[in-house]
């Protein structure tokens, strides 16, 4: 009896232990449980990673590795530069500037006009371009050798507002006399020479004292003659530059406002109209020198008439050779309708 308590004594004092053990080895199962559940889980929420995107990491993987590689290629782009710098520097070190050298500027007496009082005749569209063709003549006179006193006259209207909102800067310019006066205000009537290509004259010098008209009109042929009638209208004399009497053009001899105004600055610095033009005139415009016109012409009208006498010649060999063969072909034509008879035949 003593025993059997004994021996309930040291179980019951045992339990408490065992059910400890148990537990955490219970807990540990579960814990392992939840583990692999957590992981096949997560292997079914990946989706497989397409083509494209492995392309992009690759790609990724690439630039990151290389980013030493490109750090390094910068710093010997910058020290090449710095080196090129340097050079240049030492062999301009004797005083030769690196910007285009300009020789000595010797202003002309020559008077420029653009005539701008033809501003109710033109469309912004054509205002616009005019005003354009205005910022060329001026900046091509402000780089010439022979630099012209420029005058912009019957500045206001369309003209002078598109200048307002587009160029504010043109209050600045420099070297220029922008007024809002006709021309015929305040210079003398004698002095005054319009260039027109209506006029009968054609110019052969440039005459330093006198002020050359240019018609500040965009009008696409619209006003024919309408610049040449103004001058006989006001008594001035007016020309035309000698074009024709040095180049051959594809199309018409009416040339934009900027065209003249830098054919007269090339003019004043050559003396020489047919390099003045051809150093100006846009290659649209088709222009070769008269000369080589006149040879290309005849040259045209030798090589025609040579290609019918060689045409003629053929046509004569051809009929003979025709007329040889004529016998031939007629045997041919016989075989022919004989073999057409032997194949109609009934068998």
């Amino acid at each position: 009896m003593a025993a059997k308590s004994e021996h309930q004594i040291v179980s019951s004092e045992m339990l408490p232990a065992f059910s400890e053990t148990a537990n955490v080895e219970r807990k540990q199962d579960l814990s392992e449980d939840q583990t692999e559940h957590q992981k096949a889980g997560l292997g079914e929420g990946i989706e497989p990673i397409s083509k494209r995107q492995m392309k992009k990491l690759m790609k990724q993987k690439q630039w990151e590795e290389q980013r030493e590689l490109r750090k390094q290629k910068r710093k010997e782009k910058r020290k090449r530069k710095q080196l090129e710098r340097q050079c240049q520097l030492e062999s301009n070190s004797d005083g030769s500037d690196r910007k285009r050298i300009r020789r000595d500027v010797v202003h002309s007496t020559l008077r420029l006009i653009i005539d701008c009082s033809f501003d109710s005749l033109m469309v912004l569209k054509d205002i616009k371009k005019l005003h354009k063709q205005i910022q060329r003549c001026y900046a091509e006179n402000r780089r010439a050798l022979h630099p012209v006193q420029f005058y912009l006259t019957s500045h206001g209207g369309q003209l002078k507002k598109n200048m307002d909102e587009n160029d504010k800067g043109w209050v600045n310019w420099k070297d220029i006399h922008i007024k809002p006066e006709h021309y015929s205000e305040f210079i003398k009537k004698e002095d005054l020479i319009y260039l027109t290509s209506d006029s009968p004259n054609v110019l052969k010098e440039l005459d330093e004292s006198k002020a050359y008209v240019i018609g500040g009109l965009v009008d696409h042929n619209h006003h024919k003659g309408l610049t040449y009638k103004q001058a006989s209208d006001y008594g001035i004399d007016h020309a035309q530059l000698p074009l024709g009497n040095f180049v051959k053009m594809n199309s018409r001899k009416v040339l934009a406002v900027n065209h003249v105004f830098e054919i007269i600055l090339e003019y004043l610095e050559t003396r020489d109209w047919q390099e003045a033009f051809f150093t100006i005139l846009p290659q649209r415009k088709g222009a070769v020198p008269t000369d080589k016109a006149c040879e290309s012409s005849s040259h045209d009208k030798e090589f025609a008439t040579a290609e019918g006498g060689l045409n003629s010649d053929s046509s004569e060999e051809e009929n003979s050779r025709n007329e040889q063969n004529s016998p031939h072909e007629e045997k041919q034509d016989k075989e022919n309708s004989s073999e057409s008879t032997v194949n109609s035949v009934p068998q």
